[in-house]
């Protein structure tokens, strides 16, 4: 096995413990903190996003690009738009960005350029806070306490990279409608259990779902998820009844504040009152290591971040008898 496969295999095994590492990074001052001489920030993304760390290589300026896209540049023979980090997050490099971040996510490759990589750490998801209800930044998605400590932890702020790429490179993508996904059919009074921390997947999911006509419960981490279903069981004990009369499905990301999503199905397929309820894990990440792993905790399906059409397919494949 590569060196490269042994990583990849190692960082599988990290989230099966809902464990995962977290590449630093530094992107200038932030607004308003130049006089005070602060420290500069701290920004961070799963190292699993990310293909490779580069000395910035030659950027060629593209005519007409947005201000916030530095160019493009020639990695190993692809061509891959450079996107601008500090600029999108509102920073102040003083001597420019000096490092390329290659990132592969939802079905895209592109470079983000940053100031400097500071260190890669490795940390539980519980050490991960959702940013929604402490900061009113669009692009944070979460903040990581890197020291673990609940009072005076170093914290690191979890950018929302999916959104920055789906802003700064807008795909050109059909209309969300159920000309495109189709109905699903579920149970009658039974809704789909969506699990996602970034703002604009959960915008999609929803137009998605409400494509496919079908109701649903949103939630940000798999914490949250985890808490919806318990309450589904408790409920279902004292009825008498079946859990899948209220959930039909669960649709889950994988990287979330406090549970992540293998975490969560494992949970859901361990529990004798859950474990018949499909799990479709959505993911930006990608790579047959993790649909290896998606298969050794018992989901039932994993689907790439963002096909509407797709996502709809295999979520009616996973509710269909004998999945």
């Amino acid at each position: 096995m590569s060196q490269s496969q042994q990583d990849i295999e190692q960082r599988v095994r990290l989230a099966g413990s809902n464990m995962f590492e977290l590449l630093l990074f530094r992107l200038g001052e932030a607004p308003g903190q130049e006089q005070r001489g602060a420290v500069r920030e701290l920004y961070g993304i799963n190292v699993f996003k990310v293909r490779e760390i580069l000395a910035m290589p030659t950027i060629t300026a593209v005519a007409g690009s947005r201000e916030d896209i530095l160019g493009v540049a020639d990695i190993r023979g692809q061509i891959i738009p450079v996107i601008d980090l500090a600029r999108t997050a509102g920073c102040r490099p003083k001597n420019g960005p000096k490092i390329l971040l290659v990132t592969e996510f939802a079905r895209t490759t592109q470079g983000f350029a940053v100031e400097e990589v500071d260190d890669i750490v490795r940390l539980e998801w519980n050490q991960v806070l959702s940013a929604e209800s402490h900061s009113g930044g669009c692009m944070v998605t979460s903040f990581a306490r890197l020291d673990g400590n609940v009072d005076g932890s170093r914290l690191a702020q979890v950018l929302d990279v999916e959104r920055i790429v789906r802003e700064v490179l807008p795909a050109r993508e059909s209309d969300i409608t159920e000309a495109n996904t189709g109905r699903l059919q579920i149970r009658p009074g039974a809704r789909v259990l969506a699990a996602d921390d970034s703002g604009v997947a959960r915008a999609l999911i929803e137009q998605s779902l409400t494509a496919m006509g079908v109701p649903f419960v949103m939630t940000k981490t798999g914490q949250e998820a985890w808490d919806v279903l318990e309450a589904a069981l408790r409920k279902a004990q004292k009825e008498g009844t079946e859990v899948a009369d209220q959930i039909a499905l669960v649709l889950t990301d994988l990287e979330m504040p406090e549970m992540d999503g293998f975490t969560l199905t494992r949970r859901i397929k361990a529990e004798t009152g859950l474990m018949h309820i499909p799990v479709v894990i959505h993911s930006s990440l990608s790579g047959s290591a993790n649909e290896q792993h998606v298969r050794k905790v018992g989901a039932n399906a994993y689907v790439s971040k963002f096909e509407a059409g797709e996502l709809a397919n295999v979520m009616r494949d996973a509710l269909a008898p004998g999945a």
